[in-house]
């Protein structure tokens, strides 16, 4: 399988939360409960839109540059400090274990791209046993600026010796990165996202679930 430009695809680079891990809307609380530490109210549904931000990017977005100056760090802790106790409630999406199964078998280097907690990442492996099934994995001390930078990718590509990717993921955020990074994507709604804000982030494909994405791959892989 080739990209659009025609290069071979040997890489696979999917995100971890919200695409292959069911955090998405945890995520959007424990921001919320942070933010409200501060004495800033902020709606969950505006919160939500910006998860698959890092966290260096969706505090200033949502909050604004002077609160990222005054508070930024401190509500980053505080972010952590509400969602880890969430840890327990976190599952993964089904047919994850099978599209990382056929991505291998394909003969693709599989990469879990994730700017999150190393605690967290090692959560997450956890549920899906995502070190057998993967070449490489990030985390958040693999980059200092995470997506829509497209620095993350970089870093996952780089992860198994460079080469052509192809990214899935689940937010708007997630195919900027891709198409800044200059790699096609493919896109599951499990974000929350419509297929038509997908598609003009940069989405090739949008798919309702991992099994209907590994689906349409394994017919052309």
């Amino acid at each position: 399988m080739d990209d659009p430009n025609g290069r071979p695809l040997d890489i696979a680079v999917l995100d971890v939360d919200g695409t292959l891990v069911d955090t998405n809307y945890q995520h959007a609380l424990a921001w919320y409960r942070s933010f409200r530490r501060f004495d800033v109210t902020l709606p969950v549904w505006r919160l939500h839109r910006a998860i698959g931000m890092g966290g260096d990017q969706l505090v200033p977005a949502v909050a604004g540059e002077d609160f990222e100056a005054r508070h930024g760090d401190a509500a980053r802790e505080a972010w952590g400090e509400e969602f880890t106790p969430m840890l327990a409630e976190v599952r993964p999406f089904e047919g994850v274990r099978e599209l990382l199964e056929g991505l291998r078998s394909a003969g693709l280097k599989v990469v879990l791209a994730s700017s999150g907690k190393p605690e967290h990442v090692d959560a997450y492996l956890d549920l899906f046993d995502g070190r057998d099934l993967a070449d490489a994995w990030t985390t958040s001390e693999d980059v200092e600026r995470t997506k829509p930078e497209p620095d993350l990718i970089g870093a996952a590509v780089e992860r198994v010796g460079g080469g052509t990717a192809l990214v899935v993921g689940d937010s708007v955020w997630d195919f900027e990165a891709a198409r800044r990074a200059g790699y096609v994507g493919y896109a599951v709604r499990t974000g929350g996202f419509a297929p038509d804000e997908l598609t003009d982030a940069g989405a090739e494909e949008v798919f309702d679930s991992v099994p209907d994405l590994h689906g349409y791959l394994a017919k052309r892989l």
